[in-house]
């Protein structure tokens, strides 16, 4: 429990508002000036992370994260925990909270991070599951914010596949006022869940914000200032990947795309890439990517997120 008295979780961005969202963003960018500010904050505090999938940037930002606060990282992968086969999450979540004061979790199912929230007492994090992730959309705000942009009224376009980070990322624009463009082929396998973009839109209606849907590409990108893509196939779709190379085809991000953005638009990628597929080298390599800008700022929001679920 924080300062509150009350547990708080991070399933996914709709247990966030607005000011809760403000209040990691300071706290973000006063860890990114200045990493000894917090530290020590979080001294005798233990993080189990969860791992179901392979991870680079959601392994190391966690727990070098956790230990710049004072805290210490217990890592458990699939292996070691095999979540809802050897034990079902509700025993995981009683087992752990006797132990750990935060439990972060990277699982194939959403209904993983629920069962795991309901049933622990310390916060859990979500830190991807298949319909949501958070976290990365946290960072990719604060990262435009960072670079000196009014979130209200950006216009940001997605391009690609209506996956879990499509997700996420139209919630927290339509909570903090965005103009979102998504664009992913219209066939519903590939569009962004109904149910999400219509929370998306009700946010947006809210803030001031839009989120729109546009299959044409080359429409969807007119006047944004940046541009985001992600993987065609997602881990646990690899049999799907031919497939999905033909059917993503006119929706890679290069060049000739981006002129006909706003001159010289951001392009964003949340990680891994395969470049020559959703992106190309040219651009990846470009003076207009802040792809690995997003990524450091993984390590100073999820800082932040944990800081303030922890201690309010």
């Amino acid at each position: 429990m924080n300062r509150t008295g009350k547990k708080r979780d991070l399933t996914d961005i709709p247990d966030l508002s607005r000011e809760d969202v403000r209040v990691v963003f300071e706290r973000a960018a006063e860890m990114k000036r200045d990493r000894t500010v917090y530290a020590g904050s979080l001294a005798g505090k233990v993080m189990a992370l969860i791992s179901e999938k392979q991870s680079l940037r959601t392994r190391v930002t966690f727990q070098t994260g956790i230990y710049q606060l004072g805290g210490y990282s217990i890592y458990l992968s699939n292996h070691d925990i095999s979540l809802g086969k050897r034990e079902p999450a509700i025993d995981v979540a009683r087992n752990l909270e006797r132990w750990v004061d935060v439990i972060v979790a990277r699982v194939f199912k959403q209904e993983s991070i629920l069962d795991l929230a309901k049933y622990a007492s310390v916060p859990v994090i979500n830190a991807l599951s298949d319909m949501a992730h958070p976290c990365q959309a946290l960072a990719d705000l604060f990262t435009l914010e960072w670079l000196g942009h009014n979130l209200k009224g950006f216009p940001l376009t997605y391009i690609g596949d209506g996956n879990n980070v499509c997700h996420s990322l139209m919630l927290l624009s339509g909570l903090m006022g965005v103009r979102m463009t998504v664009s992913t082929p219209e066939i519903e396998t590939y569009m962004p869940n109904r149910n999400i973009f219509a929370q998306a839109r009700a946010l947006a209606r809210e803030s001031g914000g839009e989120i729109i849907y546009e299959p044409n590409p080359d429409r969807a990108v007119r006047g944004a200032k940046a541009v985001y893509t992600d993987v065609w196939a997602s881990m646990g779709q690899e049999e799907e990947a031919e497939v999905r190379k033909q059917v993503f085809a006119k929706y890679q991000v290069n060049a000739a795309l981006l002129s006909k953005a706003e001159p010289g638009p951001y392009v964003m990628h949340c990680l891994p890439a395969h470049r020559g597929e959703e992106i190309t080298d040219e651009v990846m390599e470009s003076e207009q990517s802040i792809v690995f800008e997003q990524a450091e700022n993984r390590l100073h929001t999820q800082k932040a997120i944990l800081h303030y679920l922890l201690l309010g």
